[in-house]
């Protein structure tokens, strides 16, 4: 309420007051992530004197913003005929630079209590001879009683560039009554037409059948097949010690004895488990809140908001990682919490601070302030370990007890041969097509409001998926898992995650079409930014779906066992 109450105020002005035109940054139009400080071309500033900016949240300073006021003067209600600001003595470094921005296409980004005006820097001539640069910005303000509700920005007065002249830069401001209201004011930079697509509502329809599809397949293949073995064990029951000798027996009851023998590298594993399970509830959380809170509105504040959701979540990552690990037999639980705590910080981390090294060449806004990477060290060591310690000690002792239906043998039992779409690496890499095949329209329209210029609003549309996803990869490793056992091969922990993290790797395949075939990127720093945090993004993708294969394929095999009778 108190938030509501200070956004309330923060945003009214009153009869000419002053309202301030921040300017942001400016950049190739087709390399959206690669900005730099408006003032680092060569402008001119206003007369007006400056205010300082500091970034209001870490998801501001982690995104680049870098507001520094334009010097104009604008009064709130106050009409401002075309008035000169300041002049550009244009030398020849300066000619060129402007140059160089118009031939990459470069354009701005400015704020007006806080809705972005973009404008262009300027054109060339159809020869691509004479470069011309746009001089006089006409600034159009809707107000809505005393709130700011619309802004447009239209760019005239062409000038050529020529080495040695005097270019002066102008402004005006018109302010119109406008019926917009204030809570509305972000609806024009949605683009309902595109994110509400025939093909969005297909895509989801599709999904949806082959979910039911899939669920059909997996109840008729258990329910038909499990009974008849079912039945089969049972007669097997019946028969005397000869018969059992002399009958072929085959099948996953024969491993009953190893089917709960702890995973090869169980510290290893158990992690990824218990960080695949935050990831689940970090993305289930800022979903739900982004469907309840507009979070497009505020700059940074997404990204805000899945920090502090993850440092939040961490105790999820502990309990279900410290309690798996435990009932593995693990006894270096200190260093399992510590790997399950910093996987992922350390995966975003290391990634960021290569990249950060190219923004720092390139001058890029992009950089990350020294400041902001000592917050969110402290996030690490003061926020997410401790919570993390609180979820491994209450999972150790709440569920880490190894309480499995069967007993596991002290010899582990030979693994017979088997056909070859049978082994293990196969199914793993046929399990992930699936999955990524339900997503896959999905990630298009993700990519494209990340990567392009389009705000992605339709978060009940990523809700369905994500329920869509973890359906579709349960059935997969469930299936998967069940013709495992039934060759008499027990290794099913790691080939139950596997097959489900595989969707990774298609997805990352997939943003290498995207990249060639759906952008027009260019330039080292956009591309290893670009492939640097598709890997990020693919990976934690992947471990997501790991864990949640895993998780329902734990409870699919506990269950069949549990049903048997063993001697």
């Amino acid at each position: 309420m108190i938030h509501k109450l200070v956004e309330h105020l923060r945003h009214t002005f009153l009869y000419k007051e002053e309202v301030v035109l921040w300017m942001n940054t400016v950049g190739p139009y087709h390399n959206r992530q690669e900005t730099y400080k408006y003032f680092s071309l060569p402008f001119c500033v206003g007369t007006k004197k400056t205010i300082s900016h500091y970034h209001e949240t870490l998801g501001e300073a982690l995104q680049g913003v870098e507001l520094e006021f334009s010097g104009l003067d604008i009064k709130f209600k106050e009409e401002v005929m075309q008035t000169t600001y300041c002049d550009i003595e244009l030398d020849k470094p300066k000619r060129d630079a402007f140059v160089y921005a118009i031939k990459n296409h470069y354009w701005y980004q400015m704020y007006i209590d806080d809705l972005p005006i973009w404008g262009i820097v300027g054109e060339a001539d159809e020869n691509g001879e004479d470069y011309y640069l746009w001089t006089y910005k006409k600034l159009e303000i809707g107000q809505n009683g005393n709130r700011i509700v619309d802004v447009n920005l239209t760019s005239e007065g062409k000038v050529k560039l020529v080495p040695n002249t005097r270019i002066p830069m102008s402004y005006s401001v018109k302010w119109k009554k406008s019926d917009v209201k204030f809570e509305d004011r972000f609806d024009k930079y949605l683009d309902p037409s595109f994110f509400q697509h025939r093909i969005h509502w297909f895509s989801i329809f599709n999904s949806f059948m082959m979910v039911i599809f899939l669920v059909g397949l997996v109840s008729m293949i258990l329910m038909r097949t499990l009974r008849k073995d079912y039945a089969r064990y049972s007669k097997e029951e019946e028969m005397d010690d000869m018969d059992r000798d002399l009958g072929d027996e085959y099948g996953w009851k024969q491993v009953h004895g190893d089917v709960f023998r702890p995973s090869s590298h169980p510290l290893i594993f158990s992690s990824l488990i218990g960080s695949g399970c935050q990831i689940f509830s970090v993305s289930l959380i800022v979903i739900i809140l982004a469907m309840i809170e507009d979070l497009y509105t505020e700059r940074g504040s997404m990204l805000s908001t899945a920090i502090f959701v993850y440092a939040a979540t961490s105790p999820v990552n502990g309990y279900f990682g410290g309690s798996l690990y435990a009932k593995q037999g693990g006894r270096r639980w200190i260093k399992q919490m510590f790997i399950g705590a910093f996987l992922i910080p350390a995966m975003v981390c290391g990634t960021a601070f290569f990249i950060n090294f190219i923004a720092i060449y390139y001058h890029a806004s992009r950089a990350i302030p020294f400041g902001t990477m000592v917050a969110v060290c402290c996030i690490c060591f003061f926020v997410i370990l401790p919570l993390n310690l609180v979820g491994t000690i209450l999972g150790r002792n709440l569920s880490g007890q190894p309480n499995f239906p069967c007993r596991v043998n002290a010899v582990p039992r030979p693994i017979p041969e088997k056909k070859w779409f049978m082994e293990p690496a196969v199914i793993v890499c046929l399990g992930g097509i699936l999955p990524f095949g339900s997503i896959f329209i999905e990630m298009y329209f993700i990519f494209t409001s990340f990567w392009a210029y389009k705000i992605y609003y339709v978060y009940g549309f990523m809700m369905l998926v994500l329920v869509i996803l973890c359906i579709v990869t349960v059935c997969v490793t469930i299936v998967c898992t069940y013709f495992l056992l039934n060759a008499e091969d027990y290794r099913w922990q790691w080939t139950s995650f596997l097959s489900a993290a595989s969707t990774a790797v298609y997805v990352y395949m997939y943003s290498f079409y995207y990249y060639f075939f759906k952008t027009k990127m260019y330039g080292l720093f956009q591309t290893s930014f670009y492939f640097g945090y598709m890997a990020v993004f693919s990976t934690a993708l992947g471990i997501m779906c790991g864990a949640v294969g895993y998780m329902g394929t734990s409870a699919f095999v506990r269950k069949i066992y549990t049903n048997v009778k063993i001697d």
